[in-house]
């Protein structure tokens, strides 16, 4: 009897330590889980870039990675991946490994190709992680040797001429549906030309190819103090701290106003604590005094969204693009 009760009492113990044992080994697992995911980054991050090298999207995106890298302790590598209009870069963000380590930097072409089907996703098919600066510098501007001197010179010559005043642009962007817009608005009609990208725009206008160029201030503005270009209006509300000389659309007659959104964005399935951790260090660095020092050389807002704040903003400016796709269809 006294052996079967040491049998029973041996097994028993035997048990509760392999019991503990793996209570243990979850509980350092779990740890190890945890620390894993509170310690990102733990490795450079890829920002992938859907345009061109020297554009705004590409200056302004390395911008923010350099002071993002600050808060985050790790290099951000910015590779621009060009084509379709962007959905290139955008489809191998939204195909990428969902681990932190691959994230996109666009803005509202992203929407366009949704719109125009060039793309059967948008913004809110990945994980949004904020916005770091809104660009209210968009701009028409010509050469210094144009017949407008302002936007109302424009609308009447175009009124009175039209399809004759040329306006370079890439079908589909944003500086296209600028001009639908101002069409829409005024009733003017002109002679739209696809040249490209804003390099190819900047170009057209100085072989004098084309009449007007859309485009943003800071990627003309050694062309506007040099005084080969000619900066019409701006499409904010009010006129830029850093520009005040310029008058906006609105104040010229024209009701536009265009906030070009650069947003940062993770594969949909990525986890929330790590686009939180970025998001954080995201907000530091629009804070930082080097950051906004920086941003401002090229007449632009350093404004943080949250991921809320933005895919409001983003949507805002979506349903704005679907109604003047749905009003300019044929054009």
């Amino acid at each position: 009897m006294k052996g079967i009760w040491k049998k029973i009492t041996f097994g028993a113990a035997a048990i509760a330590l392999a019991a503990g044992l793996g209570a243990c080994a979850e509980s350092d697992q779990a740890e190890g889980e945890s620390n894993s995911s509170s310690g990102y980054p733990e490795k450079p991050i890829e920002v992938i870039v859907p345009a061109g090298a020297g554009g705004d999207t590409d200056l302004n995106t390395r911008i923010m990675a350099k002071a993002m890298e600050d808060e985050l302790g790790k290099p951000l590598v910015v590779t621009n991946v060009t084509g379709a209009g962007g959905t290139t870069g955008t489809q191998k963000v939204k195909d990428a490994k969902p681990d932190g380590y691959t994230v996109l930097a666009f803005h509202n072409s992203m929407l366009l190709n949704k719109i125009y089907g060039l793309a059967d996703y948008t913004y809110s098919d990945l994980k949004v992680a904020g916005v770091g600066v809104l660009d209210q510098s968009n701009t028409f501007v010509v050469s210094k040797d144009s017949k407008f001197k302002n936007v109302e010179e424009m609308i009447d010559y175009a009124k009175e001429n039209p399809k004759k005043v040329t306006v370079a642009t890439e079908v589909g962007s944003m500086t296209y549906m600028q001009i639908l817009q101002i069409q829409e608005e005024t009733g003017v009609e002109f002679n739209i030309v696809d040249v490209g990208g804003a390099s190819d725009k900047i170009t057209a206008l100085l072989g004098g190819r084309v009449d007007i160029v859309p485009t943003s201030l800071g990627l003309v503005q050694g062309y506007l103090e040099s005084g080969d270009f000619v900066a019409l209006g701006v499409m904010a509300e009010e006129r830029l701290e850093d520009a005040p000389d310029i008058p906006t659309f609105q104040e010229q007659g024209v009701d536009l106003v265009v906030d070009k959104v650069f947003l940062w964005a993770f594969p949909a399935d990525t986890p929330d604590e790590i686009v939180a951790t970025f998001t954080e260090a995201m907000s530091k660095a629009v804070e930082s005094k080097e950051y906004q020092e920086e941003i401002k050389k090229s007449w632009l807002n350093p404004t943080y969204l949250n991921p809320e704040e933005a895919s409001k903003k983003l949507s805002e400016v979506e349903a704005e693009y679907q109604e003047l796709h749905e009003l300019t269809e044929g054009q």
